[in-house]
């Protein structure tokens, strides 16, 4: 089996997020999608998250609390979403941009390695680390390990 290229993910990126890292990323050669192409600005984490995970999107955010809510949590583990979150706070857009565009490489390493649902940080060096892994959400739904 051929590792994937960056072409097989399509990241959306969170309006939280803004315009600027889809321009980046779009730079690198990556399929981007942004929250208000598709969504309503207001539209609250749990109606749109089980869209994206529908559609096989990988999640880019900032909202940490995201994986701290229990029905955010489940709206990811329901859709089976894969997510990415940067937890480092207070990062101009150009500092966002260069920890995401740093971590495009370990970001699609983890995505091959670590089954659907999953929340994963991203810190300001690009680095990766597993947050809510596919058992743990799984657990809360109740669901049997795959």
């Amino acid at each position: 089996m051929s590792k994937a290229s960056s072409q097989d993910f399509t990241f959306f990126v969170d309006r939280c997020l803004g315009k600027k890292l889809a321009t980046v990323l779009k730079a690198q050669g990556l399929t981007v999608e942004i929250h208000d192409r598709h969504f309503d600005k207001n539209a609250k984490d749990v109606d749109w998250l089980p869209t994206v995970g529908q559609w096989g999107w990988v999640v880019l955010t900032k909202d940490e609390r995201i994986a701290k809510r229990s029905l955010e949590r489940l709206a990811v583990a329901s859709a089976g979403v894969r997510m990415f979150v940067l937890v480092s706070q207070n990062l101009s857009g150009a500092d966002t941009a260069a920890a995401f565009t740093e971590a495009i490489s370990a970001m699609q390493q983890f995505l091959q390695t670590h089954p659907a649902p999953f929340i994963a940080k991203v810190y300001r060096d690009g680095s990766i680390a597993s947050w809510k892994d596919h058992s743990a959400l799984l657990a809360e739904l109740n669901l049997p390990l795959e």
